[in-house]
């Protein structure tokens, strides 16, 4: 698959350490070893001149006090809380100051944040798409930016999963309702 760079962004999805790093809440060996494929995509991408752009999912302490339903806190237990550790990207990916860094509060990376109007504002309108949980933050976002009339592409082998077969349901619904689906191997630059 051949993306243009300059209408191209990188979503690199909570690559964070609650979720990647063995001290996380919500730890998942899954999405640690999607750590090195994600480096190596994030890396291709800065090489060609393509966009980067990584999600947070922060929670304040008391965002669902008042839920009637959406309540991660009881789901999840408390993950990823306003101004913890948890929040931060991982170390072993680069977040340079030209990135655009998103902070959401849902699994969704477009619901109440300035994603889409800070992608159309850039001129981008393919997304290549990688990160973790697959079947959660990764699929709702892809879901999210088919919606709106953006190209999702999930990069399957830089993308996390608690199970394996929760990525195999993820990657499978994508391609077949809203997306495209590929490897590292396959994208290329032009």
């Amino acid at each position: 698959m051949k993306f243009a760079p300059d209408r191209t962004a990188v979503v690199v999805v909570d690559m964070q350490n609650g979720f990647c790093h063995p001290d996380g809440s919500l730890y998942a060996p899954g999405s640690e070893a999607a750590v090195e494929p994600v480096s190596e995509l994030i890396a291709r991408a800065r090489g060609a001149g393509a966009t980067v752009v990584f999600t947070r999912d922060v929670h304040p302490p008391e965002q669902f006090e008042d839920a009637h339903y959406y309540d991660e806190f009881e789901r999840w237990g408390e993950h990823v809380v306003e101004g913890t550790w948890e929040t931060e990207i991982v170390d072993e990916l680069d977040v340079r100051e030209g990135d655009h860094v998103v902070t959401k509060h849902t699994y969704d990376a477009f619901y109440r944040t300035d994603l889409e109007g800070w992608l159309r504002a850039h001129g981008i309108d393919d997304l290549l798409i990688c990160g973790t949980l697959a079947n959660v933050c990764v699929l709702h976002t892809a879901g999210s930016a088919g919606l709106r009339d953006f190209r999702p592409v999930l990069v399957e082998d830089a993308v996390g999963a608690i199970e394996d077969d929760h990525k195999a349901y993820a990657i499978d619904h994508a391609g077949w309702l809203f997306g495209e689906v590929t490897t590292l191997d396959e994208v290329e630059f032009e």
